[in-house]
């Protein structure tokens, strides 16, 4: 059994830059209400501008003169202030406020307010920018990593996810990047921390924070919120579905107002790689590892006959990883290459499983 309690609630009224916290929230089916009604545009190569590419915008904050109306949302955008990294404010309504931001982002940009959905226009991609977007050197910006750092796995994305991302900045009517909501426990943020004591959840930009009891399930304690893809969960007056995992980009990485540059801590130290390995009998090399399973179904998965010729046809041992929904695949795959494979499905942290891949 699973207890959650709400621990902090956020709105971001800008786009890529710091929000406020909340009392409460009203969720629809666009997300948390008012949240992202603005954006900043980048006009040299007329796109919505975020933190990844123009991270001097995570240096300001904003908030909502006024509390925004029921009926607020594309087309009917309030007015927002903006605290600039200086200390000074400017209103969306003043005159000279692109200019203030296009000083601040070293680069012409434009204050920009959420069309309405039917309006794709500040949304759709042009070709050259989505080559530009999916270049593996701009992927590599974007997420942190360096030119020998594997690339992201994006076969968590649903067939729909890709195709808005092959076809718009931020899908139309919403200037979030994928999905509409954010929720983060306190667990995770301590788990992600050296210390223990947590990191500030503003650095990870979260609408919902959440404290969590876990009661059955020894393994996904750390993180226990990466085994929900697909649950709903029952938030005060609001049911939420689960439709995947978060794919961190570079964004916690970097400073912001009150929180320095991090990017060492963001990483897993070796000296607990080498610890969760231990725990599972292992050393940094000598295995290989397969991960079989695939977060929307058998369309997206290999066939498990496939793994296990190829754990035959392996001069060393294969590791078997994934959650313990997938631990009856990797039983299969076993069975079919005998004294080959280990299955660890459900049977690792989600720092274990992190350590056995670094």
């Amino acid at each position: 059994m699973t207890r959650i309690a709400v621990h902090r609630l956020w709105r971001y009224p800008v786009k890529s830059m710091g929000g406020t916290p909340v009392d409460a929230v009203r969720i629809d089916r666009r997300g948390v209400h008012a949240d992202r009604l603005w954006a900043v545009r980048d006009l040299d190569n007329d796109i919505t501008a975020t933190g990844r590419r123009i991270p001097a915008l995570l240096g300001c904050t904003a908030e909502y003169r006024d509390e925004p109306d029921r009926d607020a949302g594309p087309g009917n955008v309030p007015e927002v202030l903006i605290t600039f990294p200086d200390g000074t404010r400017c209103s969306s309504a003043d005159p000279d406020i692109d200019d203030r931001l296009s000083e601040v982002a070293g680069r012409p940009v434009r204050l920009t307010p959420l069309p309405e959905e039917s309006d794709t226009s500040v949304h759709r991609l042009r070709p050259r920018q989505l080559l530009d977007a999916f270049a593996p050197s701009e992927v590599r910006k974007d997420f942190g990593l360096t030119d020998g750092d594997k690339l992201i796995d994006t076969s968590i994305f649903s067939l729909r996810e890709v195709t808005t991302l092959a076809r718009f900045s931020t899908p139309p009517g919403t200037f979030v990047d994928l999905s509409p909501v954010h929720l983060l426990s306190t667990t995770s943020l301590a788990s992600l921390s050296p210390d223990g004591n947590g990191f500030d959840a503003r650095r990870f930009r979260p609408n919902i924070v959440i404290d969590i009891a876990v009661e059955n399930d020894e393994a996904a304690k750390q993180f226990p919120e990466s085994e929900w893809t697909g649950a709903r969960l029952d938030i005060g007056s609001v049911t939420l579905r689960v439709s995947g995992r978060t794919i961190r980009c570079v964004i916690p990485t970097r400073p912001q107002p009150g929180i320095e540059a991090d990017r060492p801590r963001l990483q897993l130290p070796a000296q607990e790689v080498d610890a969760a390995l231990a725990a599972l009998g292992l050393q940094r090399e000598g295995y290989v590892v397969f991960a079989p399973g695939a977060e929307f179904g058998p369309a997206k998965r290999w066939p498990a006959a496939h793994f296990a010729a190829l754990a035959r046809a392996q001069d060393l041992p294969t590791l078997l990883l994934g959650s313990g929904k997938e631990a009856a695949l990797c039983d299969e795959i076993a069975a079919a290459a005998p004294g080959r494979c280990t299955n660890l499905a459900g049977k690792t942290s989600l720092l274990q499983a992190l350590a056995v891949i670094a």
